[in-house]
């Protein structure tokens, strides 16, 4: 979490500001110098050719429910009007220390006198024989899904008319969120999919085994087969061959099995790096006082995070020490959430490496599992599978490390009371924390007239979107209490 004070830290006026990357950590981080009139003293160097997008929701345009536009987290306008230069297409390739300037591929340089690395994580390429071709190029029928263009070049393949080109059959490579999460987005979309996975059980970082084995069961359920303890060895003409002498027959082949902090820039610059850049409590790295790092590619107190919701709260911070204000970042309670369609999956902390007495139930045959581990009557860590009724009120505990009676950690894990109220909504109270990523609790969104105006004044729904559907209730149990004679309604495209 974070500690903030007042302080002069400096004159800012006239600083050059740059941010590499463009991802969700870098549109955060843009947003909160904005906030502080750092704009016009901001470029971005975003590699991809759009916008900073919400990259989480990446498997819902898959799965159709999202479009692709819908993904931008800001306009390109938006950056234009707030004095922002944002360069899309735009490799970093060189830090030059010495001079305070970066070199792109065009062999151009941009100065600084703040460097920012927000250059995220770059997906793991699972050794299977076959998968790159003779020539260096990727066979056809494998896919990486990490951007915007990854989706959109599966998409194009989805949509191909041919029953030759179609594929009807796809493995998925990694048990893991994004994993699930492609597999849910192809099932929907009629494709018979299947997950290889070479750990034990899935979500194997997230939950301990009687969670995967729920979500084995639940998977098996929408018509997904999961092979676990199995690694994927060779692709050939017949399919991907598994080490357990299984033969997949397949015309797709997703790669989802995890990724790594990408550091190349900060290791070329002899910047320290363990797993990720090694950064400071003001998020600055250890070797240079004028460069920075956050999001994915940081490692804080031998931490690297993973996700959005510490990569947003380091974009607090690093915005308020850039303004010259003292803040220190002091790590962040990790809530991670899992978005497909009939599959809900919300893990707090580390669960399975957490110490404290362990709370459990489980009901396998709904396809259900909850789990809190607590420890000094505070919740240090849960994993809840299959029913996320409680999840607001679960966070809020979490979050806030409220102090819990004897018995208040089991009532939690209870299925919701059906005394709900008129609306049929859990009546949260005004400072139950809704969304984990940005930090909104439910009296913000009650005091907003739209999704959209959710969206713009609190970012709730902009980042894992695991919130919406709570929002959405919220919103509709403000609109069902005002006056008969004053009708609003909700606008604002889903989330």
């Amino acid at each position: 979490m974070s500690e903030k004070t007042s302080g002069s830290g400096g004159s800012t006026s006239g600083r050059r500001i740059v941010v590499v990357g463009g991802g969700m950590a870098a549109a955060r981080l843009v947003e909160g110098l904005v906030a502080r009139g750092l704009g016009p003293q901001t470029t971005v160097l975003a590699e991809e050719q759009h916008a900073p997008y919400n990259r989480i929701l990446l498997s819902a345009v898959l799965e159709g429910t999202h479009r692709p536009g819908a993904l931008a987290l800001r306009e390109k306008q938006w950056y234009a009007d707030k004095g922002v230069d944002l360069r899309l297409d735009s490799l970093v390739v060189d830090i030059h220390r010495d001079r305070h300037e970066v070199e792109l591929a065009d062999r151009t340089t941009v100065p600084y006198d703040r460097l920012i690395l927000a250059t995220g994580a770059i997906p793991s390429l699972p050794p299977i024989r076959g998968v790159v071709r003779m020539d260096g190029s990727m066979d056809p029928r494998v896919q990486a899904f990490r951007s915007l263009d990854d989706c959109g070049r599966l998409l194009a393949l989805l949509d191909r008319q041919s029953v030759h080109d179609h594929p009807r059959r796809a493995v998925i490579v990694g048990g893991g969120l994004l994993g699930l999460q492609v597999a849910r987005a192809l099932a929907v979309r009629g494709i018979e999919t299947e997950i290889v996975e070479g750990r034990d059980h899935l979500l194997s970082s997230q939950v301990g085994a009687s969670a995967g084995k729920v979500l084995k069961r639940s998977m098996a359920k929408l018509g997904t087969q999961v092979y676990l303890g199995a690694r994927a060895t060779r692709l050939t003409g017949e399919g991907l061959k598994l080490d357990n002498g299984y033969t997949l027959e397949t015309d797709l082949v997703v790669l989802t099995a995890g990724g790594r902090p990408r550091a190349n820039l900060a290791r070329r610059a002899e910047l320290t790096v363990d797993r990720g850049i090694v950064v400071d409590d003001q998020l600055r790295s250890v070797d240079d006082p004028d460069i920075y790092a956050i999001g994915d590619c940081a490692e804080h107190d031998s931490t690297v995070t993973g996700f959005v919701s510490p990569a947003w709260e380091q974009a607090g911070i690093l915005a308020d020490v850039l303004a010259g204000n003292q803040a220190t970042y002091s790590g962040h309670r990790v809530v991670a959430r899992l978005r497909a369609t009939d599959l809900d999956v919300c893990v707090l902390g580390e669960p399975e490496n957490e110490a404290g007495e362990v709370v459990e139930i489980a009901n396998p045959v709904k396809g259900t599992h909850r789990k809190l581990v607590v420890r000094d009557g505070r919740i240090v860590a849960g994993a809840l599978v299959g029913d996320l009724s409680r999840v607001g009120l679960i966070t809020q505990a979490f979050d806030r490390q409220t102090l819990l009676g004897e018995h208040e950690a089991g009532h939690l894990l209870l299925p919701e009371p059906s005394a709900t109220g008129s609306s049929g909504v859990p009546q949260l109270p005004d400072d139950a924390e809704i969304c984990a990523c940005a930090g909104v609790v439910a009296g913000a969104i009650r005091a907003c007239q739209s999704l959209e105006d959710v969206r713009d004044t609190t970012r709730a729904t902009t980042g894992c979107g695991g919130c919406a559907p709570t929002v959405r209730q919220l919103l509709a149990s403000r609109q069902t209490s005002q006056l008969p004679n004053s009708p609003r309604t909700v606008e604002g495209t889903p989330a």
